[in-house]
């Protein structure tokens, strides 16, 4: 991914979520850092990638932006309603 699609989507969950749910990605994001720590790919294991993600899309199992932003949408919007569920309890 370019820096400047990273940054169009750091800028638009900047203006989308709350602190609360800004402060929960980074949680998640470097946790998920963290786990994935791992050795160098070898030359084999990229070009096997490369092959499964052009046949992935050319059958079609893709995302497009507009439906991974609103995916995330949704899951953010159950976090948040699970959260003040939890804080009314």
């Amino acid at each position: 991914m370019s820096t400047a699609t990273l940054e169009g989507l750091r800028d638009y969950l900047f203006d989308t979520l709350s602190p609360r749910n800004m402060l929960w990605l980074s949680t998640q994001l470097a946790n998920y850092a963290r786990l994935k720590e791992q050795k160098p790919y070898t030359m084999e294991e990229i070009h096997n990638r490369i092959a499964q993600s052009e046949l992935d899309i050319a059958e079609g199992r893709v995302y497009d932006f507009d439906e991974v932003i609103r995916e995330l949408e949704e899951e953010f919007e159950i976090a948040d309603q699970k959260q003040e569920i939890a804080e009314a309890v």
